[in-house]
């Protein structure tokens, strides 16, 4: 995790992930064809007050893809198997995208692992649409990131680059990211080995009928301009899990890079 340097390395098995700091533990859990550096903007301030462990999901970065029609079991267990490693007992669990769905079945399958949820602009209600499916699934197959990543140490200080890669797809201001979110967002790309079985379940159900199974406290985070996942999805989402919810001005699907003072403030009111 090279955008996050104060991080340790380590695995459990076939998931890589990444610690450091100290205090009430936080897991940081990526979005689809992402990895733990895409924290990489939360992080410095977070490990000041908690113990950060952040995953890289199955066939992502540094972690072995699961077998072929994989589930979200599948991948919360890969979340929950970097807890039991760690011998954390209960933990605050931020999701960001597909990550939210996977932490939320984190906390339905195994509910004394998980304190509270932060869910930034999760997942799992509009991308269950079968337009969005397709999508999804072409994206993972031709993987056009991987071909991007690999201009991003000559080219990341220029807008132009910033601005093609991420505007207005990922978020509301290309020209704000700064350098360490840009190589956050793509350094993984080259290694990944298992994203279209992440995409098929992320589309694979509607998450919304087994929500009321969920009994931790729940912060959902959205960006307003979030171009890929309507607001309606963020109102949906809090009304059934009965959360906090809290709309980020001028802010697009990447909160995480985007504002990240709202995601600490958010993890610190959780």
């Amino acid at each position: 995790m090279t955008a996050a340097t104060t991080l340790e390395p380590r695995r459990a098995g076939a998931v890589a992930y990444h610690v450091g700091g100290a205090g009430e533990p936080v897991v940081l859990v990526h979005g689809l064809a992402g990895s733990a550096a895409n924290w990489c903007e939360v992080v410095p301030g977070l490990v000041l007050r908690n113990r950060v462990i952040a995953v890289d999901l199955p066939g992502h970065a540094g972690s072995e893809r699961l077998p072929k029609g994989a589930t979200l079991d599948g991948f919360a267990a890969a979340v929950a198997s970097v807890l039991e490693a760690e011998g954390v007992e209960r933990a605050l669990v931020a999701g960001h995208s597909f990550g939210g769905l996977v932490a939320l079945r984190l906390a339905q399958r195994r509910p004394e692992l998980v304190g509270g949820l932060l869910l930034a602009s999760p997942a799992g209600i509009s991308t269950a649409r079968r337009a969005v499916e397709a999508v999804v699934l072409a994206a993972t197959t031709v993987k056009p990131g991987k071909a991007a990543a690999r201009l991003r140490h000559r080219l990341a200080p220029r807008p132009w680059y910033r601005r093609a890669l991420f505007r207005p797809w990922f978020v509301a201001d290309a020209d704000a990211l700064g350098e360490r979110a840009v190589h956050g967002l793509l350094e993984a790309h080259g290694l990944h080995t298992g994203t279209r079985a992440a995409g098929r379940a992320m589309v694979a159900g509607d998450p919304r009928r087994e929500l009321g199974e969920i009994g931790c406290p729940v912060l959902v985070l959205w960006g307003a301009r979030d171009a890929q996942l309507p607001l309606d999805d963020a109102f949906e989402y809090a009304r059934r899990l009965r959360a906090r919810l809290r709309v980020v001005a001028d802010c697009g699907h990447l909160v995480i890079v985007e504002r990240p003072r709202a995601v600490l403030d958010a993890l610190e009111a959780l």
